[in-house]
């Protein structure tokens, strides 16, 4: 068995460590002796995105989602709807989630029109959310608990047939007034939380790949391992954040 990882705009959106999340992937599915083929794909590089089983995009400031606006609406925005819409996997973290959505209204008034492949919308504030977080998933997202640092003045707000990835346990998740964190939409995971994400939440890693790996080999199942290193790492963090809650 191998996945194919396209990993979209590493040159821009690589916020506090959101690579360690390809990085944490690659090795899950190797330490289970599944092959894995990561392909980078930068500003202006072009492939079939198709034949990829599994989408990252990390995180940006408005520049960033500025400089990479042209390439995006350039024939991306169509492939990356159609591969939504063909129930492909996605990770998307901060910016690479805000991206997913309608659009981006900064706190100035200007309008980032993103791919509308979720029916969600970001809108810019004046509050910073920034700060370590911790959120619990609902059933449908394997109701763990996850751990991560958010930095971000935008506001995202779920329109219809998008869930929450989880409720905001500590912290400000989506928009700091509804109590929800992340999107789900088919499978399509959109979440604020860098640090990397995935190294420190293994068992919601595990459901990014299970998912993965379901679509391209039905009723294969991910091989269990030894988490204890990471599950130390991740309720430690927990803890941390229950004490100041």
């Amino acid at each position: 068995m191998k996945l194919s990882i396209c990993h979209l705009y590493p040159d821009v959106l690589n916020l506090y460590g959101d690579t360690g999340n390809i990085l944490c992937l690659k090795k899950r599915l190797e330490w289970r002796g599944i092959g894995c083929e990561v392909t980078p794909l930068p500003i202006g590089a072009k492939a079939d995105l198709a034949r990829f089983d599994l989408f990252f995009i990390g995180g940006g400031q408005d520049f960033e989602q500025e400089v990479l606006l042209a390439d995006l609406h350039g024939g991306k925005d169509r492939a990356l709807r159609s591969a939504v819409e063909d129930e492909k996997v996605f990770l998307c973290i901060c910016g690479g989630y805000q991206m997913m959505g309608q659009y981006y209204r900064t706190h100035t008034g200007e309008q980032l029109d993103f791919i509308g492949a979720l029916d969600f919308h970001t809108v810019g504030s004046d509050l910073r959310m920034i700060g370590n977080y911790m959120f619990t998933c609902s059933e449908k997202n394997g109701a763990s608990t996850v751990v991560g640092f958010e930095n971000h003045s935008g506001k995202t707000f779920l329109g219809d047939g998008v869930s929450p990835l989880g409720k905001v346990v500590s912290g400000y998740g989506n928009n700091g007034e509804d109590g929800t964190e992340g999107a789900r939409y088919k499978n399509v995971f959109g979440a604020y939380c860098h640090g990397p994400m995935l190294p420190k939440n293994p068992a919601f890693a595990d459901l990014i790949l299970q998912t993965a790996l379901s679509r391209r080999y039905p009723g294969a199942a991910l091989p269990q391992r030894d988490d204890s290193l990471e599950r130390r790492a991740h309720d430690y963090m927990a803890n941390r954040l229950a004490r100041t809650n």
